[in-house]
């Protein structure tokens, strides 16, 4: 707990020293030998349980998203958003919702550093009294590719080469260069937001297509913004890289410090809105993660606001152990075609029954707060015998939890035959427009960094031609962009 002058309470613990079996412990200084000076001797069941459970005390990390912090706080509602879901926390205006939120680099492993260029994880879980809601996204709008079956590939661009051990400019830029849908993600993560200041000074994304369904059954897709209230911060690659060497826990140390002081970091909470109807003929796959639908079309309403206002008390527990799940859904809140968000719906839950174990939803962090989970899964690792003897199957006559006959979401219509299909082609499907589009708004100082930034890591791949792939995507969004971009390099290279 946090004292009033925003210091951390020691946890005083009353009673002796104790076991894992709670057995008082005689000795905790020296090891059981045979004589003075003698070798160590196994009947020493305290010295084996402790070196025992240090062996096994990390549990494997995040593939991606490795290195993270978090906070508890609430949202709020303040608009009636009834006519467009059916959502028990979204039902009524001034309604509060507990939240956890964490916050994470990509690339990065559990060690690494907090100020890097990369894209920053949003991992927001609402424990509603229907069960916990789990929206995952990034601090972008979009994402660097459109379908999950790419995904281990990109990863393993970003992560460690299997001969040199580091990351290569040569695997992360001959990627991008052959995936062209990367281009408006590249042009994110090489701005200026591309290393945010803090997780305070950052926006939030849902950054998928989602869906919302009302009472009457009307189906409506949803993007979801979370607006810094601390304004938006950067900084410079400078800046990052003496900050990373200074203080690797800059982000983490900054939200830690500003919630024990009170100074409560909020986010404004918009949504854009699309009718059902509108998908089939919108100017682009509305459900494609490297685009963004423009305000002009869909104008963000807003919605509520969250407000984080607690530290964990205990990293491993409470973040490193917490798990979320673009899958977990509560009524009138369902997914999309989006392909990137029906890969997702598996392999993060996949993920985390590897990782933690298959009861990690039983977890402080993870449990539904105002309901109960009841479902017949029984046994596994770390089962804590909740249940006790109830029946583990259904239907049964003794009275066990049954079925509602009521979908979370409704159902989207599909046609067609099975195969590896692309995406339905709409008027405005490419993957330079929207890329041109950000490029274009920036001001001059803006591009400058962009190109500067982006010129120092394309300098350093060893073939011609990927080099030129990627500055030809970056023509391809804007002339001048791709123009600059060459000439940058080729100064560089001298």
């Amino acid at each position: 707990m946090a004292a009033q002058d925003g210091t951390q309470e020691a946890h005083v613990t009353q009673g002796p020293l104790t076991t894992e079996a709670g057995a008082p412990v005689a000795d905790n200084q020296n090891s059981e030998t045979a004589g003075v000076g003698g070798p160590v001797l196994v009947q020493d069941q305290l010295l084996l349980e402790k070196l025992a459970h240090f062996n096994r005390e990390r549990i494997p990390e995040r593939v991606v998203h490795a290195r993270g912090a978090g906070a508890y706080g609430t949202f709020t509602l303040t608009r009636d958003v009834s006519r467009w879901t059916r959502a028990a926390f979204l039902s009524e205006v001034g309604k509060q919702t507990e939240t956890f939120l964490r916050f994470s680099t990509v690339a990065g492993s559990l060690g690494a550093a907090d100020a890097v260029r990369d894209p920053r994880g949003w991992a927001l879980k609402f424990y509603t009294e229907e069960g916990n809601y789990d929206l995952v996204g990034n601090n972008t709008p979009v994402f660097f590719i459109k379908d999950a079956i790419k995904f281990p590939d990109f990863i393993h661009t970003q992560k460690r080469d299997p001969y040199s051990g580091s990351q290569e400019a040569d695997n992360v830029w001959d990627f991008w260069g052959l995936s062209p849908e990367s281009t408006h993600q590249v042009t994110w993560l090489f701005g200026d937001r591309g290393i945010p200041a803090s997780y305070r000074h950052m926006n939030g994304y849902g950054s998928h297509t989602f869906q919302w369904n009302n009472e009457a059954g009307e189906v409506f897709w949803v993007k979801y913004h979370f607006k810094t209230d601390q304004g938006i911060k950067n900084l410079t690659q400078d800046e990052a890289n003496r900050l990373a060497g200074e203080d690797p826990d800059s982000h983490q140390r900054d939200l830690r410090e500003a919630i024990e002081r009170g100074d409560f970091p909020t986010w404004t909470v918009q949504v854009q809105i699309m009718p059902a109807a509108d998908a089939a003929t919108y100017r682009f796959n509305p459900f494609d993660l490297t685009k963004v639908w423009p305000h002009e079309d869909y104008p963000p309403i807003e919605i509520g606001r969250l407000e984080l206002n607690r530290n964990p008390e205990n990293i491993f527990a409470e973040v490193e152990q917490s798990v979320f799940s673009p899958a977990h859904f509560v009524p009138g809140i369902g997914p999309s075609p989006d392909k990137m968000l029906q890969g997702r719906l598996f392999a993060y839950g996949d993920a985390h029954r590897y990782r933690v174990g298959i009861n990690a939803d039983h977890l402080p962090v993870n449990r539904p707060h105002a309901t109960e989970a009841r479902t017949h899964s029984r046994d596994g690792f770390l089962y804590d015998g909740r249940h006790k003897g109830a029946k583990n199957y259904e239907p049964n006559s003794f009275g066990g939890p049954s079925q509602t006959g009521r979908p979370l979401w409704q159902s989207t219509p599909v046609t067609g035959v099975t195969g590896d299909h692309a995406a339905a082609v709409h008027a405005e499907d490419d993957d330079f427009t929207q890329a041109g589009d950000l490029y274009r708004l920036m001001s001059e100082a803006e591009k400058g960094r962009l190109v500067d930034n982006l010129a120092g890591f394309i300098a350093k791949v060893s073939r011609e031609d990927i080099a030129e792939r990627a500055i030809g995507n970056f023509r391809r969004a804007d002339e001048d962009f791709g123009k600059r971009l060459e000439a940058a390099i080729q100064a560089l290279r001298g």
